[in-house]
Formats: C-alpha cells, structure tokens, sequence
C-alpha cells in the first residue's frame, strides 16, 4: 500500500509525541529502579525461556559530526578504547551468570559511536568474547554499524569473516556543501566502492541512513543524494529528521541555525524522499524506514508480526533485549533497564563489581495491553480487536472507550479506518502512525510539557 503525502494534515498533527521504541518511553524510566531490579528481573526471565537479543554500545568516533546526538567519545588517539572493552567483558561475566546457557542468541548488533574504530584484533578478540559467554542459533541476526570513511579492507573482511552478516552505513548527505557544514566529507565514489566490498564478501543486508533538514540541504540538492543512493541499491533505508536541539547536544553549536531548512522546504524534501523512494520499488515500513518488498521488514509487516525495540524495528517479536556498555538500554519481557550514560560512571560501577545499571521500569498490567496496541499500530499499521480481548481478557471497547472516542477525529480526516472491529491505518495515516499511538498512551495525558521530537 503506497504512503500518501498530505500536506494540510501532517501540518495540523505535527507535535512532539514519542517514537514508541518501547512503551512506555524511556522519558518513563526511574532511578528507584536500579541494579537489583536488574538482576531480580534478569534471572526470572530465565523461566521464559525466550531467545536473546545482545546490543553493545561502543562510544568512540575518530571525528565529530556536527548533526549528532549520540553519545559518543571523540578522540584520534587509539588505545582509549581498550580499558573500556575489558569492562565490558566484566560486565558480560556479571550478566550472563545470571542468564540460562541454554537460551540461544538470535540478534547482536554494535552500535555507537564508531564500532569501527576497533582494530580487526580487537574486532575479532571481541566477538570471541561474546560467544565464550552466549551461545548463537544458527540463523542469528548479526549486524553492525560502519563508518565508511575509516572502513579498511582488512576491517571490513574481519567483521565478515566472525560472522556479521548485516551491516548499516551513515551517509547523511552526498551534497558538498552539507557534508563540509556537518563535518563529514564522504563522497559518492567512496559508497560505490564500499558497497562492492560487502556485496562481493557476501552481506545479506546493507542499510544506508540519510538525514532530512541539515544545513544547506533543498529539496533539488537532496533529490540528486537520493537519486544517488538509489543507485546504490541498498536492502534497506532509514531517513531521519534532523533535530536541532544545540541546548542537548553542544556539538550541534557548529551548526548555523540561519543555513537550515525552512519547516516548509523540510517538509517539501520528506514529500520527495517518500515518493522517489516508493516509485524506485521501496516499500515505506514506517516511521523513517523504508525497505525492498522482498525483505524480512516488509513480509513481516504484511504478515502483522513486526515490532520494534531500542534499535527500531525488528522481525523477532519474542527475544529479550540485554544491552552492555555506557548507556545501552535492556528490554525484557516485563522491565527496561539503563547504563550509565557517562563512561566515568560505568567505570566506577564495574570497578567496583556492580552492574552499571541507573534507571529502569516495570510494566503494570495496563501498560502490557498499551504496549500490544502501540506497537501493532506502530509495526502493523492496524489492530484487531479480537486479538487484543484474547491475549488480555477484556472487553476492548470497554476497556479503551475513551480512545476510540478520541480517534474519530483521525478517522473523519481520514488517517484510519475502524471497521469489522479492528483500527486500520490509511495510507494517509502511515507518515502519522505516532499520533494514532499516542491516543492509547496513559502515560501522556497527565503531561503538560512533552520533552520529544515533533512527530514529522
């Protein structure tokens, strides 16, 4: 089903909501839960028996992009990086003595920062590590994040050859005048030739992220990066909104706020990506992400069994999340927990043989039955009724009166359709899914500031 672009709509509903990667959002999480709440939840979740999702947070990047708003470490020097990994072995020691051996890996990704920036030893010596402590089912999800710029061959067949078979480039912008704005040169030649590479070692998924909103960017300039990238052929596709929020990020203080895109250019350029995307045979999964039809993300949501996590959208509904590192976040079944996000303070807490974890939350029984709504909505773009009455045991129209009297103002404009008992979003719907969402999210109501990014 293609996307539609209405502009009057997606003006009228543009308002800071949540990105629903978990429900409740992490603006929710506590500091009254911490790492006793971890472990207590780490070894019930034994009795799940459910397979494992491992994300590590590797924070260092050789250089700063000006657009950035993750948490990072910058530095030229080599070796930072190697008290760090010894800790987060300790770290895996601590945890997985909590975890079953039997339950088997079917996700790792490392993220940053700039994995990277690892040497190929310390890539290899790394993923050695990991699976002296878990054990990998055979069809496991391996993937990682690269920057091409600092991207050896030697890098690039390491990560190969310990077994990542799924990897996700930054690329941003081709324009050069954007990417000298944002302090990161990368031209076109060196994504062609990077893309050969991991075709010709056998990757069965490559991603390329692009950023909508820098400075400089039209909507002409970014049609020829999209043109480009097309040109690519990439499985998948993530194209974000850049948020300029230089009062969180301070590197983002490079940034002349005058050379930004006006609202109505930016909304001009999402009007162009989605199009151009969908005519080259893309299919719009949602919130920023498009992908082939053939892939995984795409039969999973025509087949109504997408979800989402801490990393976005994932085709394994049922594995639990356990992330490593400064301010990796973990998702299991009932609970969220979160690291330290500054490197000092995750030193000091495994220095001293405590798991890092700062915050958490544990869901009530009301936020299981939001938190299956919001995610259909959010993955499988609908919701049945009947579904939801089974897993939970209630009356749906009882139990969400007041929701669906709130969504007939999103049904008369045409965003979805209730019929049959089940919600459906229209096509028009899609680039709003989050404000469907958050008419079933308790937790908002009560809030007079929302401290998220606009939903377009």
């Amino acid at each position: 089903m293609r996307t539609v672009f209405d502009r009057e709509l997606i003006k009228k509903y543009d308002r800071p909501g949540p990105r629903y990667t978990s429900y409740p959002p992490a603006t929710e999480f506590t500091e009254e839960i911490g790492e006793k709440d971890y472990r207590r939840k780490l070894i019930e979740s034994n009795s799940r028996k459910t397979p494992l999702s491992l994300y590590f947070h590797i924070p260092f990047c050789e250089s700063g992009c000006y657009y950035c708003g993750c948490n990072i470490i910058i530095s030229h020097r080599k070796g930072i990086e190697r008290p760090y990994l010894d800790r987060v072995y300790k770290e895996m020691d601590m945890v997985s003595e909590l975890l079953d051996k039997e339950r088997k890996v079917e996700q790792l990704h490392w993220g940053g920062g700039t994995p990277n920036y690892l040497e190929p030893d310390e890539i290899r010596e790394f993923m050695e590590e990991i699976k002296k402590r878990f054990d990998f089912s055979e069809d496991a999800e391996v993937s990682i994040e690269i920057d091409p710029r600092y991207a050896t061959d030697e890098q690039l067949y390491t990560i190969r050859d310990v077994g990542f078979n799924r990897v996700s480039m930054g690329l941003q912008d081709l324009d050069e005048r954007v990417q000298r704005a944002i302090n990161r040169i990368q031209p076109y030649e060196l994504m062609e030739q990077t893309m050969k590479k991991l075709r010709d070692l056998g990757f069965q998924s490559i991603n390329i992220d692009l950023i909508y909103g820098l400075p400089y960017q039209t909507r002409d300039s970014f049609e020829r990066t999209v043109e480009k990238v097309i040109e690519l052929n990439p499985d998948r596709l993530a194209v974000y909104s850049f948020a300029y929020v230089p009062w969180v990020k301070p590197i983002q203080k490079h940034i002349d706020p005058k050379t930004l895109p006006s609202a109505e250019e930016k909304l001009s350029i999402l009007e162009m990506v989605i199009d151009r995307f969908q005519d080259a045979g893309y299919v719009y999964i949602g919130m920023d992400h498009f992908a082939k039809p053939e892939d995984e993300l795409a039969v999973a949501q025509r087949e109504g069994k997408l979800w989402r996590n801490f990393q976005g959208y994932t085709t394994r509904k049922g594995v639990e999340l356990v992330g490593f590192g400064a301010t990796s976040i973990g998702m299991l079944y009932d609970s969220y927990f979160q690291n330290y996000k500054t490197l000092r303070e995750y030193n000091v807490s495994i220095d001293e043989g405590r798991l890092p974890t700062f915050r958490g939350y544990v869901l009530t029984e009301d936020d299981f039955v939001r938190r299956e709504v919001i995610m259909d909505i959010m993955c499988n773009l609908g919701v049945s009724f009947s579904k939801i009455e089974d897993m939970f045991g209630i009356d749906f129209e009882e139990y969400f009166e007041k929701e669906l009297e709130d969504l007939r103002e999103l049904e008369e404009d045409g965003l979805i359709r209730i019929k049959d008992r089940k919600i459906e979003i229209l096509p028009v719907g899609r680039l709003l899914i989050r404000n469907v969402a958050m008419v079933f999210d308790a937790h908002l109501r009560n809030k007079k500031e929302l401290r998220f990014s606009r939903t377009i």
